[in-house]
């Protein structure tokens, strides 16, 4: 991955909690909680998922950088998507841990040295996993779930 890559990809990971933000801002509980699409998630559970999961993911990248080849524990994301705090209303507390989340993950790539970006863990369900794959994943990860929540959105009638 080149430089220049790599630093579109972390700008996007800058990114991510303010255009969530102002995505879900104008919502009220309703709409955060109404499933617009059949077995599509709502609004809040996308919300909280992009906690859950990027969390989960800078933890990650603390590990490969500190152990030599982790294993890196998978999760059922959406069995923890149906937990009362997945499905909540209450987007606030989730969209501040995120934006601070996120300030502290920009500056772990932003501090990577250029030896460590092929520094990998082994995900069980993905294999070998390396801090620059990383980076790539949970950059357009964000992205689809801000897709995800536009299209939800579509799908209300007014």
């Amino acid at each position: 991955m080149s430089i220049n890559a790599r630093a579109r990809w972390i700008a996007a990971i800058a990114a991510l909690p303010g255009q969530l933000e102002a995505l879900v801002a104008p919502l009220g509980p309703e709409e955060l909680t109404t499933p617009y699409l059949a077995g599509e998630w709502t609004v809040a559970q996308n919300v909280h998922h992009l906690v859950d999961s990027h969390a989960t993911s800078y933890i990650r990248c603390k590990l490969i950088l500190t152990e030599e080849r982790p294993t890196l524990k998978p999760y059922d994301q959406d069995a923890w998507a149906s937990l009362p705090d997945g499905r909540d209303a209450e987007v606030g507390v989730s969209l501040a841990i995120l934006r601070g989340l996120h300030a502290r993950w920009v500056r772990f790539w932003e501090a990577l040295p250029e030896s460590a970006w092929e520094r990998s863990g082994y995900h069980p369900e993905n294999g070998p996993m390396t801090l620059a794959h990383i980076l790539r994943v949970y950059a357009a990860h964000g992205e689809a779930h801000l897709d995800q929540i536009r299209r939800t959105l579509a799908a209300r009638s007014f």
